[in-house]
């Protein structure tokens, strides 16, 4: 492996780059701007000449940029460019919200693909397309299906600290959570050359309010008192609605067993207890 082509460079792949960067001889990244991302990665502008001669020569891609309305950013400008460069991994970073409601039944990487939200459908369709990108260019592909993401500066600690902590219940409703380090870890054995897709999730689905109140005790303080979801529903916005709006369980067998990925924190409790120990939700001098 001696380069990585990152398209798209937010939480988790900068996450991934920090931790496993070395990994790489050289490292690209994209840029709206053209601004640097550090002094170890070499910036690309998105549509510059230079991002396809890119595409076509890196060994490993990681695409973690959303689908917007118009479809995928990246699949039709620099398609042709991947199909004819190396073979080496293509990593797509997804979401669990591919497979809508189960109703709180435990789902695994089987389940039909019923996401009904404009931005669900969108997700199912770019899968589909670097899918079969792949199989033009002849090289894996993995796609990882990510659960709620949290992580250094995002996670219920800070919540609490800045005073944006909720503690919203209803009955049955289940979240599935991942740390990020965990998410980079998955990428960094994806990068071998894995072919399928992996529901990447700890081993612990929970109430919303879980995490919340595990934080808040690490904290040594009240937890935000408990609302109702009808209650607070109209409050919220249209997207965070539409996470309420699925309930499932997930599975993460494939990426234990298939995938080989130790979860660092296999639930929401060491991923937490973790961050509290490096200061988070504190300030700087306790």
């Amino acid at each position: 492996m001696t380069s990585l082509l990152c398209l798209g460079f937010g939480y988790c792949a900068s996450r991934f780059v920090e931790m496993h960067g070395t990994q790489f001889e050289r490292l690209f990244a994209t840029s709206r701007s053209g601004a640097s991302r550090g002094d170890s990665i070499e910036t690309l502008r998105i549509g510059s000449p230079e991002l396809e001669a890119a595409a076509g020569a890196a060994d490993v891609l990681l695409v973690s940029a959303p689908p917007g309305e118009a479809g995928d950013p990246f699949l039709g400008p620099l398609g042709d460019a991947i199909a004819a460069g190396r073979k080496g991994a293509l990593i797509y970073l997804s979401t669990i919200g591919v497979y809508g409601d189960s109703g709180g039944a435990f789902i695994d990487e089987t389940a039909p693909l019923n996401a009904t939200s404009p931005r669900g459908r969108r997700r199912i369709a770019a899968e589909a397309g670097w899918q079969q990108l792949g199989q033009r260019a002849g090289r894996p592909v993995t796609v990882l299906r990510l659960g709620g993401i949290y992580g250094a500066g995002r996670n219920a600690l800070a919540d609490i600290a800045d005073g944006d902590a909720r503690c919203i219940v209803r009955e049955g409703q289940m979240f599935n959570r991942i740390h990020v380090d965990d998410i980079a870890g998955a990428i960094l054995a994806a990068v071998h050359g894995f072919e399928g897709t992996v529901n990447v999730v700890d081993d612990e689905p929970a109430e919303a309010c879980a995490p919340v109140r595990f934080a808040a005790k690490l904290l040594g303080v009240e937890p935000p008192p408990a609302v109702p979801y009808d209650e607070a529903a109209p409050l919220m916005s249209a997207m965070a609605r539409s996470f309420w709006a699925d309930n499932r369980r997930v599975r993460n067998t494939r990426l234990k067993q298939e995938l080989g990925v130790q979860l660092r924190y296999p639930t929401y409790r060491e991923g937490l207890a973790a961050l509290f120990d490096a200061g988070e939700g504190r300030p700087l001098n306790l």
